[in-house]
């Protein structure tokens, strides 16, 4: 006679309006959910090229002797200007609100270091803080996270041909 007790679970719940639940979020809260949100409202991947570029500049300064070009005007500007630089790209990810500044800044002691230490770094700390300085300057905040966009397969009525290919009159 088991068989004719109802059973404790989903399957015995009665059809019929079900009560209302909470709506959960689109993205679980969670140490990823809040890492993702702090690096989205900050110029994220500019700061940190930009802090690279002044961090490479900076090891290029310790390289040894004959791998030296010159070490620049001053021996002081030539740990200066990626000093700052290094600075500007943590001041982009801790205040963006002034990340115009920083980015103008960043770009300016990037091609400074050119003359001041080894070439910018033998040129590839130079291309990390121009190339951070600008996705810095072009990033826009309270901008709506973009989707993947997926492609669609192209048919003949989306590219206004007909289905032999060729153009609809023959005068195009």
């Amino acid at each position: 006679m088991a068989e004719d007790t109802p059973e404790a679970g989903p399957a015995a719940t009665p059809p019929g309006p079900r009560a209302a639940t909470p709506a959960t979020p689109a993205t679980p809260p969670g140490r990823g959910s809040a890492w993702r949100r702090w690096r989205g409202r900050r110029p994220f991947w500019g700061g940190v090229l930009v802090a690279a570029g002044g961090v490479e500049i900076l090891l290029t300064l310790k390289a040894p002797l004959p791998v030296v070009l010159h070490i620049g005007m001053q021996g002081l500007a030539g740990y200066l200007v990626p000093a700052v630089l290094v600075v500007c790209g943590v001041l982009i990810l801790a205040n963006p609100v002034q990340r115009l500044f920083y980015s103008v800044l960043g770009v300016v002691l990037s091609l400074a270091s050119w003359l001041t230490s080894n070439l910018g770094g033998f040129l590839l700390g130079m291309l990390l803080g121009v190339l951070g300085s600008c996705l810095t300057f072009g990033w826009l905040p309270d901008q709506p996270p973009r989707r993947r966009l997926l492609r669609r397969p192209r048919t003949p009525a989306a590219t206004g041909l007909p289905a032999t290919g060729l153009p609809a009159t023959p005068g195009e």
